[in-house]
């Protein structure tokens, strides 16, 4: 690989952007995993009161300037995996940075993603999920590069990572890696704080998991979604 890509992978909450951190983490040529750099940042100005939100703030950089600079590096040969929650990168951050990285958006099925995220903290609002953050940022890329970004859709990776993922490499022209496929158990060390809370299906798995589809969703689960049928189906447009 002749130079540094910095790869970030843009999604909401609970979209699988773990599980396919660990995929990318596996790979050879992946010389650096950033596990949501902009999380700290994001607390530190909203003060929303996440789960270990102290902890979050103390574990890493939370200036986001400094943040850009780590996340915009050119050291080095091979590529930087960073897994980026949408909503983190908040209005007041600059955002031209980001049109010098291989940018790909991954999305899931709203009830899927506002279900699983409301398991976890229950007083989560709308904005907290980022779908329209989601859509606003590929629109942003889309509109000053000229090119649509790539976007792969979590249900395809769950039900046919075999082929999804030499796809995903394919349009990110990058090569394909079999050990893409299958990790080892267990929390990693390029993991935030927040793994602990977060990640606890991840943490025992080895690949990614077919899809069991959920028979019932709770009425707020349903309302939420509803507000994001439009943006995900935009979205889903495009995906490969």
């Amino acid at each position: 690989m002749p130079k540094r890509i910095n790869l970030a992978m843009w999604s909401g909450p609970r979209n699988l952007s773990t599980a396919l951190m660990r995929s990318f983490g596996n790979r050879e040529d992946v010389i650096n995993v950033m596990d949501e750099p902009f999380y700290a940042s994001y607390l530190k100005e909203t003060d929303k009161k996440h789960p270990m939100f102290n902890e979050v703030i103390s574990s890493q950089e939370s200036n986001w300037k400094k943040v850009i600079n780590n996340c915009s590096q050119q050291e080095g040969k091979g590529i930087c995996y960073q897994k980026h929650m949408v909503h983190h990168l908040l209005p007041s951050f600059d955002k031209h940075w980001l049109l010098q990285c291989l940018n790909c958006f991954l999305i899931r099925e709203p009830k899927e993603v506002i279900s699983s995220f409301l398991d976890k903290w229950p007083s989560a609002a709308f904005e907290d999920f980022g779908f329209i953050d989601q859509l606003n940022l590929f629109t942003y890329i889309k509109n000053e590069t000229g090119f649509a970004p790539i976007v792969i859709d979590a249900a395809d990776l769950q039900d046919n990572p075999e082929i999804y993922l030499p796809k995903l490499c394919s349009k990110l022209n990058i090569s394909w890696d079999p050990r893409m496929l299958q990790w080892e158990p267990g929390l990693k060390s390029y993991d935030g704080i927040w793994a602990s809370h977060w990640y606890p299906s991840v943490k025992t798995s080895t690949g990614f998991i077919k899809r069991v589809k959920k028979k019932e969703f709770s009425l707020s689960a349903l309302n939420f979604a509803a507000l994001a049928e439009d943006s995900y189906h935009e979205l889903l447009s495009y995906k490969i």
